[in-house]
């Protein structure tokens, strides 16, 4: 495994995360724990990330209490990292999502490359029901764009 430790996003990865991609968010709990949620992400530039965080959830909780957080990209191609840094929030509702989850940014401290020479991986990925798919890929594609342009 590569163990390559990065305060910037690498190009390949940036690519994937300025398109949105799914992606698992770690936060710590109460406990000090790690509490994880899926969720969407996007890159901004090299040093910043957003994503979605559900209101009500044990994960905003988290990040309320405690701003450090982490985000496994799990991609084509071999594509594993795990990107930590300092949350805050930026958006308290994503418009374009149906349900409330509101928008945080991450400010990169770490980049880890996590991937394994000569394994494949799964890309992540929200699988919707056959009646809903186009619906809710173009409810996601519009959660990406909000995320990539609110100015905040």
């Amino acid at each position: 495994m590569s163990q390559r430790v990065n305060p910037d996003l690498p190009p390949a990865l940036l690519q994937v995360l300025r398109q949105g991609c799914p992606a698992l968010l770690l936060t710590v709990g109460p406990d000090g724990f790690p509490h994880t949620a899926f969720t969407w992400a996007v890159a901004l530039d090299t040093i910043h990330l957003r994503f979605a965080a559900d209101h009500g959830s044990v994960t905003l909780t988290n990040l309320e209490r405690e701003s450090r957080a982490a985000l496994q990209i799990i991609n084509q191609n071999n594509l594993i990292f795990l990107v930590k840094g300092a949350a805050r929030l930026v958006k308290p509702q994503i418009e374009a999502a149906p349900f409330r989850v509101a928008m945080m940014n991450l400010a990169v401290s770490e980049v880890k490359d996590q991937s394994w020479p000569g394994v494949r991986v799964q890309p992540l990925g929200y699988e919707w029901p056959p009646e809903q798919r186009e619906s809710m890929r173009a409810m996601e594609q519009a959660v990406y764009t909000e995320m990539r342009t609110w100015p905040g």
